[in-house]
């Protein structure tokens, strides 16, 4: 009995290790392509079967709580700007010289017609808050072996998928691939990150592909062509007021 009982209680203690090291796993490759903050621009080009837009972006985040993206180019969409802050989520239309707070419903719909959901570029949900992570085992992604983790929402969580994959490398704790899941347990799409080089003085993937699953000929790229990390950027930066005036 008392053989037993041991055996039980390494079971289950080696799985509240895995729990947490599957947290600390995709906490540190949070916090290594976040930082404290970061100033980013980067080229987001949609591809559909008859055409492509690119656009330019510049993207000012400051931890968990706060970021703002705003449209650089083209011209027609020039202005546009997203804000978080903490749990809301605002849109500065230009054009129409209206800012609208989004409700938690939108979070799920297209980025600017991209294939990246409004909550993936804005990232209202925290993948280390809002899921429960366990570490599958290891996988290899091109040379790189890297740690294969599930995560599923919590209850409470206010999230718009139903389970991510992600691959995140033993050596540099990189983001090298992610599936994104319905509440059915269907992929719906994969993000491929690539070109790891140095970039704000850290070595990280430069560009992010997401395709759909289920619609051929449809792909969205990020190329990141500037990255700055923890430079100070104060609280009042991130209100719906600055939406229209950064630049």
């Amino acid at each position: 009995m008392r053989y037993s009982l041991l055996i039980v209680l390494s079971l289950l203690t080696g799985s509240l290790l895995r729990g947490q090291n599957a947290r600390e796993i995709v906490r540190k490759a949070e916090d290594n392509a976040r930082g404290k903050t970061s100033t980013a621009t980067m080229d987001i080009t949609t591809v559909r079967p008859k055409w492509t837009r690119t656009m330019e972006i510049k993207a000012w985040m400051k931890g968990t709580d706060y970021a703002l993206l705003l449209v650089k180019s083209p011209a027609k969409d020039k202005g546009t700007a997203f804000l978080k802050r903490k749990k809301e989520v605002w849109n500065w239309l230009p054009s129409l010289e209206r800012t609208i707070k989004l409700p938690p419903s939108m979070m799920s719909q297209s980025w600017m017609g991209t294939d990246f959901a409004n909550d993936d570029l804005v990232k209202e949900s925290s993948l280390v808050d809002d899921y429960e992570q366990t570490l599958l085992g290891t996988e290899k992604q091109g040379d790189s072996l890297c740690y294969k983790i599930q995560m599923i929402p919590k209850p409470e969580a206010a999230v718009i998928w139903g389970k991510i994959i992600l691959w995140i490398t033993q050596k540099e704790f990189l983001q090298l691939r992610a599936e994104f899941y319905d509440e059915s347990g269907g992929l719906v799409n994969t993000m491929v990150s690539s070109d790891v080089k140095k970039i704000g003085g850290r070595l990280l993937p430069t560009r992010l592909e997401m395709t759909p699953a289920d619609k051929k000929g449809h792909q969205t790229v990020i190329e990141y062509k500037n990255l700055e990390f923890d430079k100070p950027i104060a609280d009042s930066f991130f209100t719906t007021g600055n939406m229209t005036k950064v630049q």
